[in-house]
């Protein structure tokens, strides 16, 4: 999956963040803000829940309304820094948490669109934008006579009685110093120029990323290259050629990871190698959509802005702030891992070698070739077919049936889908979501189909926040990229797909559940690896027996799914585990050799080069697992905020095995199960620590025992 969507501003101060007084850039203080005062983002939205007027709404009312919503907040931030009155919790810290609100509802929906529904013209207000912004947020964090009064406030915290906003005032006050506020003045000009470069090199990254793939797509006139593909699968790949204008043809697109779901079904090897390396090579091509220069370019300041806060390398820069704390805490916790899922994924190569060779085939198994033969193995020892399971997973039943259904198990909550509010696609689906007392809990998006105009992965935002303080309420959105079924056709997914769903809901539940009177700790606001602890937890439902029983049906009988085929999906969840732990485990350690490089290191030229030292570095060179993504494409950490810190997808699975054997030794799927999850995890946002928070929970610190078992690997000699 993609990772939850980072608003460029920063999801922990989103509130906050933008421009600030006097010492905001004159260039962006002279950029005209025409007609902002009658923009559609000048007032909240008057729809239910102020739901985003995509009716009204025009690539035209952005860049007005991003240019007013800074001048607004810049006004908003000069009244608080050179308030004459003494610094209060009140009259600076709640102030600052009511400013920007017309740049938030802009810059929502904004990033939504350019990240799931872009064009020429919305990339090139990002593009001009974005730097504009970061430095809008530096003008607040750097002010200092707004940070002189946050520190009166921060000196005299333990006199406020509301645990809350003793904890929004550390929070903002650490915010502060991480972002320069305590740098001497010559330390705070590179900092800005540094955070502006940053902000276009993502910008940039992300959109040639997308053309990458969309340009990488295998392309081909000669229907035989498709064998093995069923009807539906062949019909769609006609569709993707007609919506690109390419008559006569099919397109085969790409997803954003380095494995392409088709290579289990292309029976010619090499079109599978083909494919392969289009997705391998998509952002390597020497073209206009080449990366490597972007992201040499983004590591190297980012640990010169390490360097400005005495951090050595931006690794231990980010962590200061997460669960984990440092680096070596994160290479503790891989090394855990490792050599299990090596030992285990040589394991899964030789088993599938001999069936290659079983099969009268004469190669050895190349990572082109690993979704095919896995599958075959799959079927020799567990007879589970992905193609068997398909009818019964038709997309509108898993979500109505299955994922919504588990939350009204769960939770108490309640949906109901509405037909009258506004979205940027017709094939989205909205739904009012009702808490257990029949009151209004938020409102609630679906964003399926892949798009070649969409970013790869799958991913959750607000377009909305929730806070007491403001009087909003969340409106959440789930975006994911599955291969749309061509006209006619019945939307089938897979298994994996399912999961996603689930996957994905989790954090929507995280973010409807919200309960914070200030937006800053609102929800979501948490750290990248606490943040997957809930959509790694939410998974595991989708195979709960009441809950699939409800959503996995026959699409054209109704007949539920056999239990011979669920006994099948049980005996098989620990299939594969080595190669699926394994290429999570290589672009954590690449996502962390490249975030460990010091401030003197020079700038990386040879970014295949760069990647095989990491690899073997790391220990997580694995034979034919290659890692989830390169860096050439891995959007996570060069344009989605998860710089040093995709090793939190492990850590939070960490966190929710340890939940799910918690809640399997406490009666298993109940209302009060869910209510004790929701009340000390899910409705929690940042007003605690996470290591307190979670201990609540679970009643103890977490450990990896239970995900080493979970997984399948504690057979393969990983420590516990």
């Amino acid at each position: 999956m993609n990772p939850i969507r980072t608003l460029l501003l920063g999801a922990a101060v989103c509130a906050l963040a933008a421009a600030a007084a006097d010492a905001a850039p004159a260039k962006a203080g002279k950029t005209p803000a025409a007609g902002a005062a009658g923009s559609v983002f000048a007032k909240p939205s008057p729809l239910f829940l102020h739901a985003p007027q995509f009716d009204k709404i025009k690539d035209a009312d952005f860049k007005p309304a991003i240019y007013a919503g800074m001048a607004e907040q810049k006004a908003e931030i000069a009244k608080i820094a050179n308030n004459p009155a003494p610094a209060t919790f009140e009259n600076t810290i709640v102030a600052m948490e009511r400013s920007g609100q017309m740049l938030d509802r802009v810059i929502n929906v904004f990033s939504a669109l350019t990240s799931a529904n872009t064009n020429d013209t919305l990339d090139k207000i990002d593009a001009e934008t974005s730097p504009k912004l970061a430095a809008h947020h530096d003008a607040i964090f750097l002010n200092p006579k707004l940070f002189a009064r946050v520190q009166t406030v921060y000196d005299k915290r333990d006199s406020l009685k509301d645990p809350e906003a003793r904890q929004l005032v550390k929070v903002v006050y650490d915010e502060f110093v991480r972002s320069g506020a305590k740098l001497s003045a010559a330390d705070q000009t590179k900092l800005k120029a540094i955070n502006e470069q940053l902000s276009s090199l993502g910008t940039a990254f992300q959109q040639k990323l997308i053309a990458a793939a969309k340009a990488g797509a295998y392309v081909t006139d000669d229907k035989s290259k498709l064998a093995g593909l069923s009807e539906a699968q062949v019909a769609a790949a006609a569709q993707a050629a007609e919506a690109r204008g390419l008559k006569g043809k099919w397109v085969l697109p790409l997803q954003n990871t380095t494995q392409q779901p088709l290579l289990q079904d292309l029976s010619d090897r090499s079109v599978r190698q083909e494919l392969f390396e289009h997705s391998w090579t998509r952002a390597q091509k020497g073209d206009a959509n080449d990366t490597r220069d972007l992201i040499a370019s983004m590591a190297k300041l980012r640990a010169e802005k390490a360097k400005l806060f005495g951090q050595p390398n931006y690794a231990a820069y980010v962590l200061e702030n997460q669960m984990a704390k440092n680096p070596e805490a994160v290479q503790r916790f891989i090394g855990q891992l490792a050599p299990a899922a090596r030992a285990r994924s040589e394991r899964e190569a030789a088993d599938i070698n001999a069936a290659i060779k079983a099969g009268g085939e004469d190669f050895t198994v190349k990572p082109w070739d690993w979704e095919r033969y896995s599958e075959r193995v799959r079927k020799a020892k567990y007879d589970l077919n992905d193609e068997e399971l398909k009818p019964y997973f038709e997309i509108n039943k898993v979500l109505t049936d299955g994922v919504l259904y588990a939350a009204t198990e769960l939770y108490g909550i309640t949906f109901k889908e509405r037909k009258d509010i506004p979205t940027y696609v017709p094939e989205m689906r909205v739904f009012e979501v009702h808490d257990k007392d029949g009151s209004v809990l938020g409102l609630m998006y679906f964003d399926y189909w892949k798009r070649d105009n969409k970013s790869g992965g799958a991913w959750m935002s607000n377009f909305v926040g929730q806070s007491k303080l403001l009087g909003t309420k969340p409106v959440v959105f789930n975006v994911a990229n599955f291969t749309k079924p061509a006209p006619g056709q019945p939307a089938l997914i897979s298994y994996d797909d399912v999961t996603t769903m689930f996957h994905e809901f989790g954090h929507a539940l995280h973010g409807l559940f919200a309960a914070q009177e200030y937006p800053t700790l609102s929800g979501t606001n948490v750290a990248r690896d606490f943040v997957e602890f809930p959509s790694q937890f939410n998974e595991n439902w989708a195979l709960e027996p009441k809950v699939l029983a409800h959503y996995a049906v026959h699409y054209k009988t109704g007949a539920p799914i056999p239990q011979e085929l669920v006994a099948k999906i049980r005996r098989a969840k620990d299939f594969n585990q080595g190669y699926t732990m394994g290429e999570l485990i290589a672009a954590a350690e690449l996502d962390m050799q490249w975030h460990s490089l010091g401030a003197d290191a020079p700038k990386q030229t040879d970014i295949d080069g760069f990647e095989a030292k990491a690899l073997k570095a790391g220990n997580v060179d694995f034979a034919d697992v290659p890692p989830r993504y390169r860096s050439s494409y891995f959007l996570h950490i060069w344009g989605n905020g998860y710089a040093a810190g995709y090793y939190a997808y492990l850590w939070t699975q960490m966190l929710a095995d340890d939940s799910w054997s918690w809640f399997s030794s406490h009666g298993g799927l109940s209302r009060e199960n869910g209510q004790r999850f929701r009340d000390l995890i899910l409705s929690k946002g940042h007003t605690e620590e996470y290591g307190p928070m979670f201990r609540a929970f679970y009643g103890k610190d977490p450990d990896i025992g239970p995900m080493l078992s979970h997984r399948g690997l504690a057979a393969e000699g990983g420590d516990k």
